[in-house]
């Protein structure tokens, strides 16, 4: 007898709400990108999802420089255009800006002494006064525009020629690919033990690994900073050293990667590890020949995730690193390019990309083995 196919209504919710998350999880990320590509003029008074539509746009801009004028007949006149290349098209504009908006395109604004000036649709604007004009900077316009989207890669630009973002980015580098493989070594041979070796206490570092995975960050940071300083001061090492951020990161990922290790290893067959002690392999030997090779999904897994909280991280580098150049990670270069620049908060959309460029890498080439490190020992 054929077993039914049908699939049941829970199946399609289930599929339905991962479907959901799915989308819901994504929309924030295109957000991101589409902000990151856009004119940041537009970006400034339009959201992402009006990356395709016109925007309105109130601008201002400054006539050419007295110096460009020309006499036509008896009067002085100076000509230009208002839009880059042409595209957009302006609805009203003004010379004062208290009635940015005071007359219509096509219209001629009477102005004092005599001088007019007048601005078309497609942003050519006429000066004219029946005096030469003088003055070294040119007469400004109001104007509300109408400009089809642009995309360009001038945040990119921005972001990548900043000073000092090489070195930062070797920085990162040199903090996060230690602090990424310290704690799984350190961890990989304390969930062995935990997992296969019998001695006294056992259970109570096991309790202990679990209680720490609760700890706040922020609330032993401090503590630990203090008590690294002592030992530093003791043995003549400087605070701001990459020494100390590898301890703290290594101290604050241990208990996740011990607890994560040992669920996968205890869930191993123990009849391989009999075997080999049968065989006369020592503990050491069993570790290396038998539960590092067959435990790579859960050593991948934690891999991916200490690598991602290393590589975002800020508070802790600046805490045990400083703000000198010399040691600034990216993620602190970008936040002082950030603060350079004032309220050009557009340059975050394309650092955040820039960011996530080698995590990216980190994921796609071990991404594979993050499902089955995550559901090791979850089912007996």
């Amino acid at each position: 007898m054929v077993a039914s196919s049908k699939r049941t209504p829970l199946t399609f919710l289930v599929h339905a709400t991962v479907l959901f998350l799915v989308v819901l999880w994504t929309i924030p990320t295109a957000g991101l990108f589409i902000s990151s590509i856009r004119d940041k003029d537009q970006l400034s008074v339009s959201g992402w999802w009006t990356a395709l539509s016109t925007s309105e746009q109130r601008l201002v801009a400054r006539a050419y420089e007295p110096k460009s004028q020309v006499q036509q007949g008896d009067r002085f006149e100076i000509r230009g255009n208002l839009l880059e290349g042409g595209n957009g098209e302006i609805a009203r504009f003004g010379f004062s800006s208290l009635k940015p908006e005071a007359y219509a395109a096509g219209d001629v604004a009477e102005m004092k002494k005599g001088r007019t000036l007048q601005v078309n649709a497609n942003g050519d604007y006429v000066l004219s006064s029946p005096t030469e004009w003088k003055g070294s900077r040119g007469q400004r316009i109001f104007y509300t525009a109408e400009i089809p989207p642009r995309f360009t890669l001038d945040n990119y630009r921005e972001v990548l020629s900043a000073e000092g973002l090489g070195q930062s980015f070797i920085n990162s580098l040199t903090v996060t690919i230690p602090a990424t493989i310290i704690p799984i070594l350190v961890a990989a041979f304390a969930a062995y033990a935990l997992a296969w070796m019998r001695f006294p206490g056992r259970a109570l570092l096991i309790a202990g690994v679990v209680g720490l995975l609760v700890v706040p960050l922020q609330m032993s940071l401090i503590p630990l900073l203090k008590s690294y300083n002592l030992i530093g001061e003791f043995f003549g090492v400087g605070s701001k050293t990459y020494v100390g951020i590898w301890l703290a990161h290594t101290g604050f990922g241990l208990p996740l990667a011990i607890y994560l290790l040992r669920n996968y290893i205890s869930g191993l067959p123990g009849e391989i590890i009999e075997s080999a002690r049968v065989d006369g392999a020592s503990d050491f030997d069993i570790f290396r020949k038998i539960i590092l090779p067959l435990s790579f999904p859960a050593l991948a897994s934690f891999a991916i995730f200490q690598f991602l909280w290393v590589w975002n991280d800020l508070l802790i580098a600046m805490v045990f690193l400083g703000n000198n150049q010399e040691h600034l990670v990216l993620t602190g270069q970008l936040r002082e390019l950030l603060g350079s620049r004032g309220g050009n908060w557009e340059i975050l959309t394309a650092s955040a990309f820039i960011t996530i460029i080698i995590p990216l890498l980190v994921f796609f080439s071990l991404q594979r083995y993050l499902v089955r490190g995550l559901l090791a020992g979850s089912v007996k």
